[in-house]
């Protein structure tokens, strides 16, 4: 288990610079740092852009530009805005603000997807699972920001006239100055309290499609072989198919789930925007994006590249541990 660990860990590390590499390649192929003064008018003189690529760097070649990045980014250092702030500096503030939204919503995901997708296979076609399968395919059929705003205009007006009180918030992370005077379980309270919507949109929304690969991964594993003889053996049909079944059944899902992290990344941009949390997806579009600025996208496309190896990586471990024969591949 350790080599086989150390294996992978390996080839995560060239995955993962290969991937720096055709990020910088993208990034610098469609983005050009002096674009914003070829507009001005009047126009600066040539000499003013010549000295503004020459203190960028642009006069280097690629390779060149692309090892100073690289060995930047390695140290944390991901370069500077258009305004002289250090990218770094911003983006491990507004990753906070995504991580917990985006950790929370797989934790969710996943244990419905594996709940809903073994019921489904264990009662299928049974009324649970024509109602889950319509559930799913209802939910995968929703765009992002369609599903975002129903939760945001109904389903928090229809909780706090329950409870009385505003529980559910729709507009951003947490409310505006209370972190300056409130702590503990006031300040947490109130940031559960903005995490609620914006998690449940982006969980159910992958739960959908994970739900499916669930039930027939299970289905696969109930008609196999092993399965009837662990029933012909006399075990109790609850004991198969928890013990025997579903860790095979698990398998398939973790690729699944390892390969739609950068769905989610993708997710969280459009479900930010609705929920107006500023995190990584704000900050992508809006100082990114919005004003071409290409340090702030490379050090958003580095990050996000980061967490789909990590996330492989920890599927590789699972496999080993899910499937013992998978070590000796």
């Amino acid at each position: 288990m350790f080599f086989f660990t150390i294996r992978r860990v390996i080839a995560s590390v060239f995955v993962l610079l290969a991937s720096s590499f055709l990020v910088f390649a993208l990034c610098a192929a469609s983005f050009d740092p002096l674009s914003k003064y070829y507009t001005q008018n009047p126009r600066p003189p040539e000499s003013f852009f010549e000295n503004l690529r020459e203190q960028l760097g642009l006069n280097d070649n690629f390779f060149v530009r692309y090892w100073n990045w690289l060995s930047g980014a390695l140290t944390g250092n991901f370069g500077e805005t258009i305004n002289g702030t250090p990218v770094s500096e911003q983006l491990g503030g507004r990753l906070l603000v995504t991580g917990r939204m985006i950790l929370l919503a797989i934790i969710i995901a996943v244990v419905l997807a594996v709940v809903v997708g073994v019921v489904g296979a264990v009662r299928q076609y049974k009324p649970s699972d024509y109602a889950f399968t319509f559930l799913a395919y209802l939910l995968i059929a929703l765009p992002t920001f369609w599903f975002a705003a129903i939760l945001k205009e109904f389903v928090a007006g229809g909780v706090n006239d329950v409870f009385g009180k505003q529980v559910l918030f729709t507009i951003g992370e947490e409310t505006p100055g209370l972190s300056l005077y409130a702590s503990g379980w006031e300040l947490w309270s109130d940031r559960l309290g903005h995490l609620v919507l914006p998690t449940v949109s982006l969980a159910l929304l992958s739960f959908a499609a994970w739900s499916r690969f669930q039930r027939s991964a299970m289905l696969d594993v109930l008609g196999s072989d092993y399965m009837r003889l662990a029933r012909a053996k006399g075990l109790p049909y609850r004991r198969v198919v928890m013990k025997h079944g579903l860790r095979n059944a698990l398998i398939p899902l973790t690729t699944v789930v390892a390969l739609g992290i950068g769905t989610l990344f993708g997710g969280a941009v459009i479900t930010e925007q609705v929920f107006v949390w500023h995190g990584m997806g704000e900050y992508l579009i809006q100082n990114g994006i919005g004003q071409n600025d290409i340090n702030v996208v490379l050090g958003w496309l580095l990050v996000s590249a980061v967490f789909v190896v990590v996330f492989n990586l920890v599927a590789d471990v699972l496999y080993a541990v899910l499937d013992p024969r998978i070590r000796l591949s």
